[in-house]
């Protein structure tokens, strides 16, 4: 498996992610600090949300496999600048949360276009909430070759 560390910002569903991954009971717990489940890395949002600790996401990365950059599709702000996966040196992948509460595939479409922009290359759609897509993410990341 890669180690992957999810990246996005505040209450977009990473740690929810990573509870259905891990096959734990779902609810909500605001992450403060760098956590770790199973060889994944959960970054606080405060992480992305102020760049002033864009260092903090380039050291921890460095622990790290691949990267995941997560959005909500509920989310209508430019969360990850233009290029942002070139300050890593490893793969960066997308992630769409909370399917389940998109109205329309212009929605989609948008959030889309802002990750390619940050340099995703690849994209998975995901609700925790219902389970969809999450089986074929976690697939990703376990049949991947890439420490």
């Amino acid at each position: 498996m890669r180690r992957p560390m999810f990246i996005g910002p505040i209450g977009c569903g990473k740690t929810t992610l990573l509870q259905r991954m891990n096959n734990i009971e779902i609810h909500y717990n605001k992450t403060q600090s760098v956590e770790y489940y199973d060889n994944v890395i959960d970054t606080p949002g405060e992480y992305i949300e102020h760049r002033r600790m864009y260092t903090n996401i380039a050291t921890t990365a460095m622990d790290a496999g691949i990267i995941v950059i997560l959005q909500s599709i509920s989310d209508p702000r430019l969360i990850f600048p233009e290029a942002f996966s070139t300050m890593f040196g490893r793969p960066v992948i997308g992630v769409i949360t909370k399917m389940d509460l998109a109205k329309s595939n212009t929605e989609v479409e948008v959030i889309e276009k802002r990750l390619r922009s940050a340099g995703v290359k690849k994209i998975f759609k995901v609700s925790a909430l219902n389970n969809e897509g999450v089986t074929d993410f976690k697939d990703f990341l376990d049949n991947s070759n890439i420490q």
